[in-house]
Order: structure tokens, then C-alpha cells, then sequence
């Protein structure tokens, strides 16, 4: 994984989802995230209180991140707006994201990409970066259904 060219596309076998799914450049998803654009941080919780969260991501993890962003789905996260809406994931190396964000396009998000290089060259890179807040669910309540980071 890696490089840096923004609009660099990566092969899944498929043309529809080769069209959609993108690599997103470092600089380009700090800009989207200030545009409107969903980060979602796909990473562990227990990686993100050592290392910490990009400010105004939203944690939904990589284990239930189908559940959560599915368009029909009864467990979709009351923080997702819909498949219309950029997605750029975020894992902690820019490996496990690509294959996350190819199964976003299987479920209709056409403008789903991931960060190169994820979380530890977002962190390098010198991008905002904040302390993981506590988390503190109930035991019915299930993962990836908390509110963003704070901004």
C-alpha cells in the first residue's frame, strides 16, 4: 500500500468498483473531512486510546462496520447519512480499509476510499490528532453506534 497521488485508483476486479473506490491522499482527506465528508475510523478501540483519534472521525469498528453503514440494515448507525455521502476510512496502516471500503461499494456507496497509509501517517504527517475519549457503553448497547470524536 502507499503512494501519494490522490486520484490514484485501486483494482478490485470490478470495473464499477474500480471507478468508485479511491486511495485517498493524507492532505485530501483532512480537506474532506473539513468539506462534509464521513471519516470513519475502523481501528480497535483499545489502538485508538494508545495512540489516539483524529478529531471529528467517527468510530465504528472495522468488526461491525457492515452492520453500521448498511443503507436497509435495522442496526445502521444514527450517525451515517447514507450511501450519497463521501465515506473515507481510516485503519491504522492503510491495509485492512481497502477491503473495507470495497465492501461500502457493495452496499452502494459510490464515493467510498480509505487514507493512505492510515493512522500512523496521519499521526506522522503532523494532522490533527486528539486523546481517545472514554467509552463507556451499556452492556446492551452494541459497538460503532457512539457519536463522532469531538471536533
Amino acid at each position: 500500500m502507499g503512494g501519494s497521488a490522490s486520484d490514484r485508483q485501486r483494482t478490485t476486479g470490478e470495473a464499477s468498483k474500480t471507478d468508485a473506490l479511491m486511495a485517498v491522499a493524507l492532505e485530501e482527506a483532512h480537506a474532506a473531512l473539513a468539506g462534509g465528508a464521513l471519516l470513519i475510523d475502523i481501528r480497535a478501540q483499545e489502538d485508538r486510546v494508545r495512540d489516539g483519534v483524529v478529531p471529528g472521525a467517527l468510530h465504528i469498528p472495522r468488526t461491525v462496520l457492515e452492520w453500521r453503514l448498511d443503507p436497509r440494515g435495522a442496526w445502521r448507525s444514527p450517525h451515517v447519512d447514507g450511501p450519497d455521502r463521501r465515506v473515507v476510512l481510516l485503519c491504522d496502516h492503510g491495509c485492512s480499509s481497502v477491503l473495507a471500503a470495497a465492501t461500502l461499494v457493495d452496499l452502494g456507496y459510490q464515493r467510498a476510499g480509505d487514507v493512505v497509509g492510515g493512522f500512523r501517517a496521519w499521526r506522522e504527517a503532523g494532522l490533527p490528532v486528539a486523546a481517545a475519549r472514554p467509552v463507556r457503553r451499556a452492556a446492551d448497547e452494541p459497538a460503532g453506534m457512539g457519536p463522532p470524536d469531538p471536533a
